[in-house]
Formats: C-alpha cells, structure tokens, sequence
C-alpha cells in the first residue's frame, strides 16, 4: 500500500470507534473529536471548535503544488422496521443497531494563485431493506472552500498556506447536529513534483524563522515518505511517521498498542463480541480479522527492534 495513504488512513480513522469498540462503551458515545472542521455558527457559540483549519508549510525549489483534502461525512444509519424508525431490528439472525457511521470525503485543489475550489456536497439518503424492514443512510448538504496561496520568503523559497472553511448555513444548537454538518477528521495532504518540501519540525538553520512564521490552526505539517509529500494532520506526527509492519490493520487507536488491543479483542466475552460485531461494520471487521489472527502474526505483535545505537 502506499505508504503515504497509510498514514493519512490513519489519521482519518482515529478515534472513528475506541476499545472496546462498542456503541454502549462511554467513550463511544462523544465521537469525531479530532480534526473537526465546524459549521461557522456553531464555532460562532463555541470557539473551540473551529470553522477553518489552516496549515502552512515551506517548499524549495519549483514546480507545481498538488493539494488533497480529506475529511469524514458523517452519516446516520436509522434502522426502521413498517416504516417507523427504532433501535434496533434482528433480520434473519442478524443484528441491526441504529447509530453513525461516516462516509471517506476527498477534494483536489489546483496550486497556489489559483481560484479557491468549492466544497458542495448534496444532502443524500440511501435506503437498504432486510427482513422485516430497512437501514435508511442519510446524510446533510456541506458547503465550504478550499483556497491555497503561495508567498515567495526567501531565494527559491516559498511558503504555501492551504485553508480549509466550512460555511455550511445551520442555526441549530445541537452538537450532534452540528457534527452532521462537519468536515471530520480533516486533513491535507501536498505533493510537489520537482521540489522538496522543509521540515517544519526540524528546518534547517537558514529557514528556521520563516519556519516559525508559519501559522497552523487546527493542523501540523511533517513530512511523509522523503521530502515530496506533507501531511498537515489534526493530529502532532513526527517527519516520516510509518505504520509499523507487524500491525494486522486498524484499530482507530494510534494512542494504544496493537497487542494489548488484540488481546483485549481476544478476552471479549460473546455477547460482547455480538455487540462490537453489530455496532459498526468497521467494527466488525477489526473482529473478524482479530480472531482470523495465526499464533505467528500474534507473537509477531511482542514488537521489533528497527535499529541499533550507542547509549550515551
């Protein structure tokens, strides 16, 4: 996989759904808190949540400046049984929870100077039917802009600031609401093709003030896969972060350990395990996948030394 996309997957999906992966779970029950890109009256009322994101970086060197954005739609999956809506439906021994589930977002924007791309996204609705009813998906319009521009700071320098606004029109008070109109988990990825981007974690000497003048809001630029691609991410990454080779896949929480989640996974009593099996199709496959595991792949988890060096 490219070891770009990896890690902005990563990104993306953390903190999606939390061990123990369960709709019931406390800490599942206040979700999408990273990245949020806020409809702007509700940021009007609680400024902690932002309605831009903005991330600026340096670039050495020429040629065009590629810009993806990438977020998560929120979208509501009410489980409906003779045309009214209710918790849950059991159709042919399966188990169908009413709850929210999110939709992959990603927009190109052309290079610096160029005219700043609309974000319009149609409110939608899908209906699924299953024995003795329906899963009706649903999900609200968005509305925003993506705007990047480019400043010369220096001799084959320049500073490229990308930024992210929501102005989706809503007047409701409800954060559960609110987060049906937000740009979730939003981040930016850019590619230049014949230069080389600047850490903005560690410049070099000459660039370390034009680096400190770099405004980020709501997101930080390291550097991804060598020195073309930067992945301005909500979440503070270290330059060249990878996913490790041993993880059997993701598990929304880059903050814990692949093998205490596993095991954690593993000690599942069966009706906890229905519940994580019915609360989320991703859920279900972190499950599935869990128990699929060899005992080679699980001692594989006990974790690798990458490198050897001196203790000083």
């Amino acid at each position: 996989m490219d070891p770009v996309r990896a890690i902005a997957d990563a990104v993306l999906y953390e903190g999606y759904l939390l061990w123990p992966y369960r709709r019931s779970a406390t800490k599942n029950q206040r979700r999408w808190t990273f990245g949020g890109v806020y409809p702007g009256s509700h940021a009007a009322r609680h400024p902690d949540d932002r309605c831009t994101l903005r991330t600026e970086c340096l670039v050495e060197g020429g040629g065009d400046i590629g810009v993806a954005v990438r977020f998560l739609h929120v979208v509501a999956r009410q489980i409906m049984r003779d045309g009214e809506p209710v918790d849950e439906l059991v159709a042919d021994g399966e188990r169908h929870l009413s709850w929210d589930e999110a939709v992959e977002r990603e927009l190109t924007a052309g290079g610096p100077g160029r005219v700043p791309i609309a974000i319009a996204i149609a409110a939608g609705r899908e209906e699924e039917p299953v024995t003795g009813g329906s899963i009706v998906r649903s999900w609200e319009a968005l509305e925003g802009a993506i705007e990047v521009r480019a400043e010369r700071v220096g001799e084959g320098v320049r500073r490229i600031a990308v930024t992210v606004a929501n102005t989706t029109p809503w007047a409701g008070t409800d954060r559960e609401e609110a987060l049906r109109r937000t740009f979730c988990s939003t981040h930016v990825v850019l590619r230049t093709t014949t230069g080389a981007f600047v850490s903005q974690t560690d410049p070099p000497a000459r660039l370390r003030a034009a680096a400190a003048a770099c405004r980020n809001e709501g997101a930080w630029p390291v550097l991804v896969d060598g020195d073309r691609t930067v992945l301005a991410s909500p979440i503070i990454l270290e330059d060249n972060p990878r996913i490790a080779p041993e993880s059997p896949g993701d598990l929304f929480d880059g903050g814990e350990i692949d093998q205490m989640l596993v095991l954690n996974i593993l000690s599942l009593t069966d009706a906890e395990k229905a519940e994580m099996r019915d609360s989320d199709p991703r859920a279900r496959e972190i499950l599935e996948r869990t128990e699929a595991l060899t005992e080679d792949e699980l001692m594989a988890l006990h974790g690798a030394i990458r490198e050897f060096g001196m203790a000083r």
